[in-house]
């Protein structure tokens, strides 16, 4: 899902029609829905990416460690490393890997939209609550 594409959705379906309370309640619990679905699938996309990153860490450090077989080397389409490194050395190798630069922004990028999300089914979690304060309100003001 594109994050541009969301951030409209959300601020379509998160207006409250003041002339039409009831149907606004009632609508809620299909909007929790969908946006539960959403976070739920976005959050199963995060952590297939978290398992590819730690996949992409392992291969890379048997890359710089020298540890790596030709089989493996060819797989990748990647040349031997030539350097003698200490162990020490190779997460800093790693943390500089163009690789690994690219799969950490995307990473880091789907997880902040999970955190929208999450933040957006809290959002629509307590709809009712405004929706009640609303009602109540227009009940004060024309002295109900």
């Amino acid at each position: 899902m594109i994050f541009d594409e969301l951030k409209q959705m959300v601020k379509q379906d998160l207006k409250i029609d003041e002339t039409a309370l009831d149907r606004e309640s009632a609508n809620t619990p299909q909007l929790h829905n969908k946006y539960l679905t959403f976070y739920m699938d976005e959050k199963l996309r995060l952590k297939k990416m978290q398992g590819e990153q730690a996949t992409l860490r392992r291969n890379k450090w048997l890359y710089y460690t020298g540890r790596m077989s030709k089989e493996e080397l060819e797989q990748f389409g990647w040349e031997p490393f030539e350097l003698n490194i200490l162990k020490t050395e190779a997460d800093d190798l790693i943390e500089s890997d163009p690789d690994w630069i690219k799969l950490d922004e995307r990473v880091a990028f789907q997880s902040e939209k999970v955190d929208y999300l999450e933040s957006i089914v809290k959002i629509v979690q307590n709809r009712q609550w405004q929706i009640r304060a609303m009602i109540d309100w227009i009940k004060f003001t024309q002295g109900a």
